[in-house]
């Protein structure tokens, strides 16, 4: 299923490199990191201007390029090797605006370090936007009624035999994960998420 608004020949493209690394499972995330990649080399020349502060240059890419990389991020489960690439992606982005640092010791420059770029950007990085982005939507998905067709896809069961092997993590494991670690209980979705 081709998500919305989104070129054919996107999807084609993106569907050609995934088969050349063997990725299997959805590929709508590799589709958005690709339209995000597209949007950020439109703005790269702003994220590296010396004329804009870093905050304004942090806005820019939660304004125009993290929007487009998230579309519909709720409904995602990610695994760990999506939950990687989100973050290469936002990890270069990052880059691209707080630039190279100088080496105390030998005085060359070279590229920031993840723990660096971490302690540079105070905000969330991009895998904990998604899972609080999630748990929002799980908790609107509880309070809706039952009559609601997302309700009752989330609350029905499967008919049928599944497929030998470990089972995919569903996004309905993702949310009781992310409530496993919280203190604030599962908000009334114990009956709606309980396995």
């Amino acid at each position: 299923m081709i998500p919305p608004g989104i070129d054919p020949g996107t999807v084609q493209l993106v569907a050609h490199r995934l088969n050349h690394y063997a990725i299997t499972g959805p590929i709508y995330i590799y589709i958005y990191l690709k339209l995000g990649n597209d949007c950020y080399y439109s703005v790269q020349n702003l994220l590296s201007s010396s004329l804009l502060s870093k905050k304004l240059q942090i806005k820019i890419y939660r304004t125009i390029i993290l929007p487009v990389v998230l579309y519909g991020c709720e409904t995602w489960s990610l695994t760990l090797r999506e939950e990687r690439r989100l973050r290469v992606f936002e990890n270069g982005v990052l880059r691209r605006v707080f630039g190279p640092k100088r080496d105390e010791v030998t005085g060359e420059w070279r590229k920031l370090h993840n723990e660096e770029l971490s302690d540079l950007y105070s905000l969330p990085n991009i895998v904990r936007v998604v899972k609080s982005r999630r748990m929002r939507w799980a908790g609107h998905v509880a309070r809706m009624g039952q009559g609601r067709v997302v309700y009752r896809v989330l609350v029905g069961k499967p008919e049928g035999k599944r497929p030998l092997g470990r089972p995919r993590r569903r996004w309905e494991d993702k949310i009781k994960m992310g409530f496993s670690g919280s203190r604030r209980g599962l908000w009334g979705l114990d009956g709606v998420v309980s396995g």
